[in-house]
């Protein structure tokens, strides 16, 4: 049966590969698993039918067979134990791979989603400007500490693998910020990261969604 992925019929991140199926997409591509993507509404999200997949209401899901999964950290660990190409095939290395993915996910990610929230929903509010530093201040804490394990290194753990890919994509959600250009050498692994033919690919079947959903004129 054809892998199926659940995607935003219209995605809030106007295409800029930030929706978070955009992990999946890349993960599949990386592996060349072909895969087939179920486009829905917001209101869609909420019944009955995808709740069976996603008890949170949210994308993307994964189907495969007799195996349903939610979240995308578990379906890029799901697909990269599976086919090769994402995790080392040394047992120790592969372990540390697996931990990048957690570190993207529970380390650098909440900061980073914390200011982006703010930043979305809270403009108009007396905090804001207070808040703010304060929020990025955080984010710079964990960018710093990732830069100096980086350094001058291409990927994390040597060669490139899903933990990369996970943090690659956490990292990109603060484009636009200004944030991530304070640390060149953060800067340059995303751009290597969006380099990846496979990104490209991943990256222009999401944009192809975005595109089409948009009003004629």
């Amino acid at each position: 049966m054809t892998i199926t992925i659940t995607a935003f019929e219209r995605s809030p991140d106007r295409g800029r590969g930030l929706a978070r199926d955009m992990r999946v997409r890349w993960a599949l591509e990386e592996v060349d698993q072909h895969y087939d993507v179920r486009l829905l509404s917001f209101p869609a999200m909420k019944e009955p039918a995808h709740r069976a997949l996603h008890p949170f209401g949210q994308i993307p899901t994964y189907e495969d067979g007799d195996i349903a999964l939610f979240e995308s950290g578990a379906i890029v660990l799901h697909i990269a134990e599976r086919q090769a190409g994402l995790l080392p095939v040394g047992a120790n290395a592969r372990a540390r791979a697996i931990a990048w993915m957690f570190a993207a996910l529970a380390t650098v990610e909440p900061p980073i989603v914390e200011r982006s929230m703010a930043v979305l929903l809270e403009r108009d509010k007396p905090w804001y400007e207070a808040r703010l530093p304060v929020l990025e201040d955080r984010v710079r804490v964990r960018l710093g500490e990732l830069s100096l394990q980086l350094g001058d290194a291409d990927w994390l753990d040597h060669a490139f693998s899903a933990g990369d890919l996970m943090m690659v994509t956490v990292l990109r959600r603060l484009h636009g910020s200004g944030i991530l250009e304070e640390y060149p050498n953060l800067s340059a692994y995303v751009a290597r990261g969006e380099a990846r033919p496979a990104y490209r690919r991943a990256f222009a079947d999401q944009l192809a969604v975005f595109t089409a959903a948009q009003p004629p004129g």
